[in-house]
């Protein structure tokens, strides 16, 4: 909104550019005092997923065209004690379709390509290939299995058309747009279509129509030759240490997976996807559309749209486009609020749950409540305590549960989940007048 003034019949420039400075002045203190709130909750929040679940990645935070937090935390290579930083790459693993469909879109806008064009027109002897649309692989319609890590992690020489060979003896789970079950195969074979539609590698590709376009410098398709500076080992999880991930081909593992990152590059994309730098809106809105309604889940895979998720069941109530990936020991997660001008990336290489920890962010950003995560401590509670409670209801996150008559074993077994401990007070929440009971409960 612009305030002008007259001044002697005219109006003052000098007194409408003053009015927008002291507006800015009253406002300012605000703005600044909510981000800071957000800034604290939010440093709150990762420092304890540092410290209680160990997460060890890199974040970033944008709202209305600025960062609010890019940090990096644990470490991006173990045996050689060398930290995570902001500008570390991190194998993105299923984020890499989004890129994937991105370049399957921008041949469709140049004729090269087709959302009708079927499988066989790439590969003839690809059964029920000419069942079989780029539409249903960019939606997971076509019925092909999910995986293929028997090819990818098991040799070292394999080719793409010998894996292509071997993938037509995979038999289809569905007669082809007929159901849905999410399918990396697709994924692989539509990185295979980019390089027979556009006569250039996946790779090249992508290089020249997507990360050197918008200046995605630290972004590239990961291989096994090639030497990747501050690029993060990978690590997963074995008890309570770590593992070196296994040998992956990642000649094979394309087009599903492969891209590696940077927080910084990823927001890149974010800002270019407000403009028509890379697609125009008009086929944005075909990427971002909801295809498999017809086949609910629970609006989670029904909400796919090509290559992202469009609202899925967790989006908070706002408008959210996004991707996770996970595989031996990478967690990522790409979330885009445009109605929000809001981005959160979350990236990981030692199996951090990234895509919670993104969805407890978006909350704090949304003003929602959101637990701080915590130790859980397992205690007894004197039986003799809860006898009065036999009968009562207990509000649980899906269902009310009766009391039984001997209540003992039923709190016992969900202890953990009911309970906290902080500042050595007993909180209880799940059980309405409930402090009753733990007024004089004894912890042992």
């Amino acid at each position: 909104m612009y305030i002008s003034f007259k001044c002697n019949g005219k109006y003052s420039l000098y007194n409408v550019i003053n009015m927008r400075v002291i507006a800015l002045l009253f406002l300012f203190p605000a703005l600044l005092s909510a981000q800071n709130k957000h800034y604290e909750k939010i440093e709150k929040y990762l420092d304890k997923q540092v410290e209680i679940n160990k997460f060890g990645g890199t974040v970033l935070i944008a709202k209305n065209d600025s960062v609010i937090l890019k940090k990096a935390y644990g470490k991006a290579n173990m045996e050689f004690d060398v930290n995570n930083t902001v500008d570390t790459k991190f194998v993105l693993a299923s984020i890499s379709k989004y890129f994937t469909a991105l370049a399957v879109m921008q041949l469709v806008e140049r004729d090269k390509l087709s959302l009708d064009s079927k499988l066989s027109d790439f590969y003839p002897k690809y059964p029920k290939g000419d069942q079989v649309t780029v539409h249903m692989l960019l939606t997971h319609t076509a019925g092909l299995p999910l995986d293929f890590e028997d090819l990818y992690m098991d040799f070292t020489n394999i080719t793409k058309d010998s894996a292509i060979v071997t993938l037509q003896s995979k038999p289809y789970l569905f007669e082809p747009g007929t159901n849905l079950k999410y399918s990396n195969i697709g994924y692989f074979l539509l990185s295979q279509i980019i390089e027979k539609a556009s006569g250039d590698s996946y790779a090249d590709f992508l290089q020249q129509n997507i990360f050197d376009k918008i200046g995605m410098q630290n972004t590239g398709v990961s291989n096994n030759d090639s030497i990747i500076s501050k690029k993060a080992a990978i690590y997963y999880r074995n008890g309570n240490s770590y593992a070196l991930n296994p040998y992956i081909n990642w000649n094979l593992n394309t087009g599903l997976d492969g891209i590696y990152s940077t927080v910084e590059d990823l927001y890149k994309l974010d800002r270019a996807l407000y403009s028509d730098k890379l697609i125009s809106t008009k086929t944005k809105a075909l990427m971002h559309t909801k295809y498999n309604a017809k086949y609910p889940d629970g609006n989670f895979f029904d909400s796919y749209g090509y290559g992202i998720f469009i609202d899925p069941y967790y989006n908070h109530g706002h408008h959210l486009l996004t991707h996770s990936g996970g595989f031996v020991g990478t967690m990522t997660t790409f979330d885009r609020y445009p109605d929000d001008n809001t981005f959160i990336v979350v990236l990981s290489n030692n199996e951090s749950e990234s895509h919670m920890i993104s969805y407890g962010l978006a909350g704090i950003l949304f003003n929602k409540s959101v637990e701080i995560p915590y130790q859980h401590i397992p205690f007894k509670i004197n039986p003799r305590l809860l006898k009065d409670y036999v009968g009562q209801k207990v509000k649980q996150s899906f269902s009310e549960k009766i009391i039984p008559t001997e209540p003992l074993n039923f709190w016992q077994a969900r202890i953990e989940s009911m309970i906290r401990l902080k500042s050595q007070k007993v909180v209880w929440w799940n059980l309405k007048n409930a402090e009753k009971i733990l007024q004089n409960a004894r912890v042992y």
